[in-house]
């Protein structure tokens, strides 16, 4: 017995230190915002940060959820500082809401959801950016990832960034994500997405099936619409740009929550491109870790009509 409770002595530390976060406001809009820092016990030497953005279908979900916290956990015994901040939920702003009618005014009405999250994360990026000192990070090492609706909102902060639209006006000027993983993101633009300038290097996970965060276009017949991996890919190669596709074959939805089952290849994308690679990759990916559930089957009416 007095061996275990001097292991579990030894242990403890270690726990308390990867679930040891500090809590920031970063901006103020209806309310205030706030981003909790996850520091890791032994940092990098290059002092690299991960801004982690949360799901829930925007809705839903917490900075400090359990997904959340099992990414700062995988991420910080890696020696990243994680990140992790509020942004508004806009499909909840029903005042502004009940002016959108039809689907055209739905796909509006997601668009502007879309952006003000964002804007958010514009605006938590400026905040570590400017306090980089303080929470002992390099802001030229700071990485944008995301789950689902997290997934959207860094994916389209920098498409935004790189067409200079206005949902990306509060990045500090000159600044861009040194990489960028969303995990079944989205872009939402008129016409077919396309880049101005470059765009960060992106590693883009998707499931083939996913029917919540279409794969490639949603809705289908509008100018306005919901690009998936697979069209923001293209719109990469289309312009020259590097990126990584890794389509997650037979599977939906589930991919949004798979960051703590793939650190390795997270981390492994984010160092090739720390290193000066730039590369593109178009890959086909199985994991028995990864396996199709209700999340499959389910779209994005199901979703909303929980």
């Amino acid at each position: 017995m007095r061996r275990i409770l001097l292991i579990i002595a030894v242990l403890l530390p270690l726990v308390s230190s990867a679930q040891e976060k500090r809590t920031y406001t970063f901006v103020e809009r209806d309310s205030a915002l706030r981003l909790d820092v996850w520091s890791p016990e032994v940092p990098r030497g290059d002092r690299a940060c991960v801004v982690a953005v949360f799901g829930g279908g925007f809705v839903s979900g917490r900075r400090d959820d359990q997904l959340q916290q099992s990414i700062a956990r995988q991420l910080t015994a890696r020696g990243y500082t994680v990140v992790s901040p509020d942004y508004r939920l806009g499909l909840l702003d029903t005042v502004h809401n009940k002016q959108y009618k039809g689907i055209s005014g739905i796909t509006n009405m997601f668009h502007h959801t879309i952006d003000m999250a964002a804007e958010d994360c514009a605006a938590a990026v400026a905040y570590v950016v400017q306090h980089a000192g303080m929470l002992n990070i390099n802001p030229e090492r700071i990485v944008l990832t995301g789950c689902s609706a997290g997934a959207i909102a860094v994916l389209q902060l920098d498409y935004c960034r790189a067409n200079g639209l206005a949902a990306a006006a509060e990045l500090p000027q000159g600044w861009m994500p040194a990489a960028v993983v969303p995990y079944a993101g989205a872009v939402m633009c008129k016409g077919k997405p396309s880049y101005q300038s470059a765009p960060a290097p992106t590693m883009l996970m998707h499931g083939t099936k996913d029917k919540i965060v279409s794969y490639k276009k949603f809705p289908r017949l509008l100018k306005h619409a919901l690009y998936g991996a697979d069209k923001v890919f293209d719109a990469f190669v289309k312009g020259g740009y590097p990126c990584w596709i890794v389509r997650c074959e037979g599977v939906g939805h589930e991919v949004a929550s798979f960051l703590p089952n793939s650190v390795d290849l997270f981390c492994g994308f984010v160092e090739q491109v720390f290193s000066g690679r730039r590369t593109t990759v178009d890959a086909t990916f199985r994991d028995e870790k990864l396996l199709p559930t209700e999340w499959t089957t389910m779209t994005v009416i199901d979703l909303y009509a929980k």
